[in-house]
């Protein structure tokens, strides 16, 4: 079995400034070649921007508005994106849902008490986004 070593989205630069090149692309549902997609709620696409910053290889090729290109995100940060979502606010959310249970708080405060601990948890994610960002960055190629 091919083990991916990396992600990939195919998209179209939609912009260039000076800091970012901005690359659209359309996230489409698992059912997007469905005959009955029209009449179905989960048939739905996704238009996403996404900016790139300015790095050695997007410097080595000369970009232009409306060329296609490939997104590129190794698949190590993939997998941390996925963990920092998903996994930590689980076990977040599972170790006060124990904890805070064996108080003797009421099963509403128990809730409470779970849901805020995940919402000062994503408070944090949201305070460092700009670190994140700089860790999680696509690099672009040209499609041939």
């Amino acid at each position: 079995m091919k083990k991916i070593e990396r992600v990939e989205h195919e998209g179209v630069i939609t912009e260039i400034s000076e800091d970012f090149i901005t690359v659209e692309i359309v996230n489409k549902s698992a059912c997007a070649a469905c005959h009955a997609k029209g009449f179905c709620v989960a048939g739905e696409e996704q238009t996403r921007y996404v900016d790139v910053p300015y790095n050695i290889s997007t410097l080595v090729e000369e970009y232009k508005v409306g060329d296609r290109v490939n997104l590129v995100l190794n698949q190590s940060l993939g997998v941390s994106a996925v963990f920092i979502s998903y996994a930590i606010p689980l076990v977040i959310l599972i170790f006060l849902l124990l904890i805070l249970s064996n108080t003797g708080l009421s099963e509403l405060a128990v809730g409470l008490l779970t849901l805020a601990g995940i919402a000062v948890y994503y408070l944090f994610v949201f305070l460092f986004r700009n670190r994140l960002e700089r860790i999680f960055t696509f690099s672009i190629e040209k499609i041939n």
